[in-house]
Formats: C-alpha cells, sequence, structure tokens
C-alpha cells in the first residue's frame, strides 16, 4: 500500500469529520473533494487546490446567474455544462471542472440558492481541499537516498564508458556494444524525474543541486555521443590514440570524485602540447585519424568546461561532480 493511498484515506475521513464538526450541507462531500487534491507532490497539491477553488467558484458564480435567468430546469444542466467548460479552458483552469460540478450539482440538489448554500458550497471546497492539502504535506517521503543512487549509477555508467573508448584507442579492433550508453541515458532521465518531484516537494523554493546536476550530465552525455561518432573515424591505431586512450583512463576515474580536480584538464593541456611537438602526418590515413584525435580533444574540453563550471568544492554548498 502506497503512502499517497494512505494519505488519500486520512485526508477523506478528516474532511467528512471536519464538515459534518461544522454542521455544513453534503459533508460527505468533502470526502470526495479532499480525495480529488491528494497530489503526487506538495507543490502539485496546493496548486491543484487553488485551480479547483477558483474554478468551483467561477462555476457557481455561473450556475447561479443561470439559475436566476431560467430557474432549475434538467436542460439547464447540460447548457451550463456546455458554457463551462470552454470558460474554464480558456482560463487554464480545466482541472477543477469535478470539482466545479459537485459544487453546482448540490444548487440543483436542493432546488434554490441564497447566501447560505453559496457559503456552505465555498466551506466544503475550503474542507475537502484544505484537508488534502494539509495532510499532504504532513508527510513527503526523502528521495535523497534514491537521487545518491541515481548519481552513483550514473558516474559508474559514465566510468565505464570511458573505459571503453580507452580501450578502442589502445587496439582499434575492440568490438563495443554501447549498452552503457543507452543505460546511462535512461539513468539520467530517471533521475531527472526524480530531482523535479523533490523539488515540488518543497513550497517555496526546490533543490537547485539535484536539478542542475542531472542537467549537467545530460548535457555531458551529448558531448560524449559526439565523441563517439568521431571514434568511428578512428580506424587504425596510433601512438597520438595511445596518448589520448591514458587521459580517457584518467577521466574513468576523476567523474567518480566529489570535486573538479582539474587533473584531467591539466592532462589534456599537456597532450595538446605533445601534439604540436609531433611530426605532421604523412600519409591520409594518418591524417584523417588524427584529425578525428583532434576533434575528440577539443569536444572533451566542452565536457570538462561544463563540469568545471558546476563543480563542487568540498565542504561547499553545491554537490556537482567533475
Amino acid at each position: 500500500m502506497g503512502i499517497r493511498v494512505i494519505k488519500t484515506a486520512a485526508a477523506a475521513v478528516a474532511a467528512v469529520f471536519l464538515a459534518q464538526l461544522l454542521g455544513l450541507e453534503f459533508p460527505m462531500s468533502a470526502g470526495l473533494l479532499a480525495i480529488l487534491g491528494v497530489e503526487s507532490t506538495i507543490r502539485k497539491g496546493v496548486n491543484a487546490s487553488l485551480v479547483r477553488i477558483a474554478a468551483s467558484l467561477l462555476g457557481l458564480v455561473l450556475a447561479t446567474i443561470m439559475i436566476e435567468l431560467f430557474g432549475f430546469h434538467l436542460w439547464i444542466i447540460a447548457l451550463y455544462l456546455l458554457a463551462i467548460i470552454p470558460v474554464l479552458n480558456r482560463v487554464k483552469l480545466q482541472n477543477g471542472l469535478a470539482t466545479c460540478s459537485v459544487a453546482v450539482f448540490h444548487l440543483f440538489s436542493l432546488g434554490y440558492v441564497d447566501m447560505d448554500v453559496l457559503l456552505n458550497e465555498f466551506m466544503l471546497l475550503l474542507t475537502g481541499l484544505g484537508s488534502a492539502t494539509v495532510i499532504n504535506a504532513l508527510y513527503m517521503p526523502n528521495m535523497e537516498r534514491q537521487l545518491q543512487q541515481k548519481r552513483a549509477r550514473t558516474e559508474e555508467l559514465f566510468s565505464s564508458v570511458f573505459t571503453e573508448i580507452a580501450a578502442h584507442l589502445k587496439d582499434h579492433q575492440r568490438m563495443w556494444d554501447g549498452k552503457q550508453l543507452l543505460q546511462a541515458r535512461k539513468s539520467i532521465q530517471e533521475g531527472a524525474e526524480l530531482a523535479q518531484r523533490a523539488a515540488e516537494n518543497r513550497l517555496l523554493y526546490g533543490d537547485v543541486y539535484w536539478n542542475g546536476y542531472f542537467h549537467m550530465r545530460e548535457q555531458q552525455l551529448d558531448l560524449i555521443e559526439q565523441m563517439l561518432d568521431l571514434m568511428a573515424q578512428v580506424y587504425d591505431t596510433l601512438p597520438q590514440g595511445r596518448l589520448t586512450a591514458l587521459l580517457f583512463e584518467q577521466l574513468s576515474g576523476d567523474v567518480r570524485m566529489d570535486t573538479y580536480t582539474g587533473n584531467a584538464e591539466r592532462h589534456l593541456l599537456e597532450l595538446e602540447g605533445q601534439y604540436k611537438n609531433m611530426p605532421l602526418p604523412v600519409t591520409r590515413p594518418e591524417f584523417e585519424i588524427r584529425s578525428a584525435l583532434f576533434q575528440i580533444t577539443q569536444t572533451l574540453h566542452q565536457y570538462l568546461i561544463i563540469a568545471k563550471r558546476e563543480k563542487k568544492r568540498r565542504g561547499a554548498a553545491t554537490r556537482l561532480q567533475a
């Protein structure tokens, strides 16, 4: 049984109890409103309750005008729905149609409209949706552990990809199915969804670290895919490739570090200095392969720039990794 199920049951019971305590008409409807008001996150719950209250008030106003003009007739319900649905869609309150209809149908059940009836409907809305909002906010599961696991999984997969790149640069005949790349993309997407849910469980502000972290990894993964496209042009093993392989081997370890060490960046600058002192290519195949290797190092520069921008120094507030 999930926590949302338990909260829904608790909110419904609390809403009905409060409605009966306040002596409201149709107290069971408060329970129905509470069921509609429980959402997966605190922020979603608050936003949904505000939308439903606004939609219901708008619906009550429109229904009251129609009833005053035409009286209580069955066809008025159809006319009301034909009018209110486009209006709610126009003002982006369409998610409040159900609660709006509950309130309006009460008017038809009673057969009359006055200020006491309208006040009763307003109090039902506050009681039902208010109970749902309070119960929803009382407890939300802490997602920190799940987010940490997604981060560790993503970094493990990045490390594996870098290891495979290094192995290919040392031996161009090495075969790799690329499954870690697909798994990394999935891990990042799942982590981003968890981060969004965690942020929505804060009313005033979200945890910007996790959103930023998975956005960073998504950007880096795009660059890794570009590097892999260039790897297809490395169809022979050259000394320059072996030197570049050492860089990726170091990066496979650095990606797991808690801070941006700058080791890979320094290694890359040293490698570029070595490239400049090497003789120029003497054959076309060598030129093509070295050109691909150069483009790989340039793309790697962009990867490291992203990591450096989002870096985390040990003990600082942010926790983004290199």
